[in-house]
């Protein structure tokens, strides 16, 4: 009785989102309201509550993201880190906006694009995501194949192997089964630390290279196609789908909101001593070999490292991939299902048996059985693909930040937990870079010999101009009253948003009608530079 006297006070859609939190770790009942006035309490809650955050960052560090880190090191040493610096805060904001969104709603973010921008906004944004998605799993497949292949395994064996494996660990029917399979991925993606101390590295070109922004020899359009590809595989689209989901499937509510926040932020850190790591292996393993500069794909850096560092390197690197692929796909694939059940309103919770949720685990091993097939086609350029992925996922952030900001600003989707102006600044700060980094890959790829670095300092000065005049302008348009947030805080941890159907209809004003067509229209530019950009590539290689 309670359960559904929760769902109807509530959006909620699926009755399995309410109820105790079975972590991983522990278990919260859903009655629990007790203080936490002691750090054993405390630990203890957070280990039943953590697992969103750390798994959606660690399974950023996928098939795609350990190919991209390895040619940032393999092609460039160390020079590519300050950009994993850059990324941080980007992550901890990105997703602590979705995380609030999840507690605060109950309900999916595609929903939610749906019910407060309508079907044509919501259908091009899960489109979007459902394109990206399947991509990227192909490329998680890619990294399985390249992973067993180094073993002697046959493709078509490994690909079913690990399709067994990945719709095995999600229809147990049970969240807390299918968490801990993540975490014992996410512990073995700390091989990389016995690996890259293989490689015997130095500390100063690694602090040179997060302390001073720059590339190693040019700033040429290849070289940003892949800080494009590093911020893609970084902060990718999916994870605001993935996180925000589930969360919810793992019943998390307002109350949580601190314990959620900081699993988000140790996910962050570990995924970014896992990039730094993976920077550092091919960057200190190849150097002064012939190897530097000829990154090819995973699997030439796995026999380099057989090669030049010895089998041992090349067997933990083959691991590492392996290891990542699998999280990778099972995080992506789960953020696809969840969006299908949020969009068909269908019930699509890991608490389900596969007869109560059957469509949202067909959707998901549909899409495993579908990218499984594509990666054993014969003669696939494979590295080109997982390259050409992040690329395109760094390409469609933007527009996913656009609508994550706009819901963020929703008073009648989060009332108290609206975003504070700070939190708005870098919104736009980080749609702003990447727009302007994606147009200059542009104009590079039309105009092979236009001068890339001073097409950046340009387009930096014109950015910068620009996020000040609208500063300026949002300041003096600022409205006079106290924020809604202002409240105390046991009424902003009891806010619920009311049930879609409830809500009030969201008003777009002219502005913000010509900013989302303007973005659609970069949006389309951008994505067909990006195709030519590497088709280019394909033919030269």
């Amino acid at each position: 009785m309670r359960t559904n006297l929760a769902i109807q006070e509530t959006a909620v859609l699926d009755s399995q989102h309410v109820g105790d939190i079975q972590g991983a770790l522990g278990t919260v009942r859903v009655d629990d309201n007790g203080a936490r006035k002691n750090w054993k309490n405390r630990i203890l809650t957070m280990l039943a509550i953590m697992g969103p955050g750390l798994i959606v960052m660690v399974g950023d560090n996928d098939a795609g993201g350990v190919a991209t880190y390895a040619q940032a090191g393999q092609n460039f040493g160390t020079s590519l880190l300050w950009v994993l610096l850059l990324l941080v805060p980007v992550l901890i904001v990105n997703q602590e906006m979705v995380v609030r969104l999840g507690l605060v709603t109950g309900v999916g973010h595609a929903r939610l694009i749906f019910a407060r921008f309508g079907k044509f906004w919501g259908a091009f944004s899960v489109g979007d995501l459902f394109v990206l998605n399947v991509l990227t799993i192909v490329t998680e497949f890619i990294g399985i194949r390249m992973a067993m292949a180094h073993f002697g395994v046959n493709p078509l064996v490994s690909v079913a192997l690990a399709s067994v494996l990945l719709i095995g660990m999600t229809v147990t029917g049970s969240f807390r089964r299918w968490e801990r399979f993540m975490y014992v991925m996410v512990v073995a993606n700390f091989l990389v630390v016995p690996l890259v101390f293989m490689t015997h590295p130095a500390v100063r070109p690694v602090a040179m290279g997060f302390l001073l922004p720059g590339v190693h020899g040019e700033l040429t359009s290849n070289a940003l196609l892949l800080i494009i590809g590093m911020v893609g595989t970084t902060v990718a689209p999916w994870q605001l789908f993935f996180q925000q989901s589930n969360v919810i499937d793992k019943r998390l509510t307002p109350r949580w909101m601190s314990y959620e926040r900081a699993d988000t932020v140790i996910g962050s850190v570990v995924v970014v001593i896992g990039a730094t790591a993976l920077i550092a292996t091919t960057a200190f393993a190849f150097q002064g070999t012939n190897l530097v500069g000829q990154f090819v794909n995973a699997g030439t850096v796995i026999s380099g490292l057989s090669q030049h560092v010895g089998a041992l390197a090349g067997d933990l690197f083959a691991i590492i991939l392996l290891n990542a692929s699998l999280i990778g796909a099972a995080a992506v694939t789960l953020s696809t299902s969840y969006a299908f059940g949020d969009v068909f309103g269908t019930k699509h919770s890991l608490h389900r048996s596969v007869k109560d949720g059957l469509s949202f685990y067909l959707v998901y091993g549909a899409i495993i059985l579908f990218s499984a097939g594509v990666v054993v086609i014969p003669h696939a350029p494979l590295g080109l693909i997982t390259t050409g992925v992040q690329a395109l996922a760094g390409i469609l952030l933007p527009s996913a930040t656009v609508f994550l900001l706009l819901l963020c600003n929703d008073k009648a989707v989060l009332g108290p937990w609206v975003n504070r102006p700070w939190l708005n600044v870098i919104g736009t700060v980080i749609v702003g870079v990447l727009v302007v980094l994606s147009l200059i890959l542009a104009v590079a790829t039309f105009f092979p010999n236009a001068n890339v670095q001073l097409m950046s300092i340009v387009s930096a000065g014109v950015l910068l101009v620009g996020l000040l005049s609208a500063g300026i302008v949002s300041y003096f348009r600022r409205p006079r009253v106290r924020p809604l947030d202002s409240g105390r805080e046991e009424d902003r941890h009891s806010w619920r948003m009311p049930p879609v159907h409830k809500l009030t209809q969201a008003v777009w004003s002219p502005t913000q009608k010509l900013a989302m067509v303007t973005l659609r229209g970069y949006l389309v530019i951008a994505v067909v530079m990006l195709v030519v950009k590497v088709v280019q590539l394909s033919v030269a290689s």
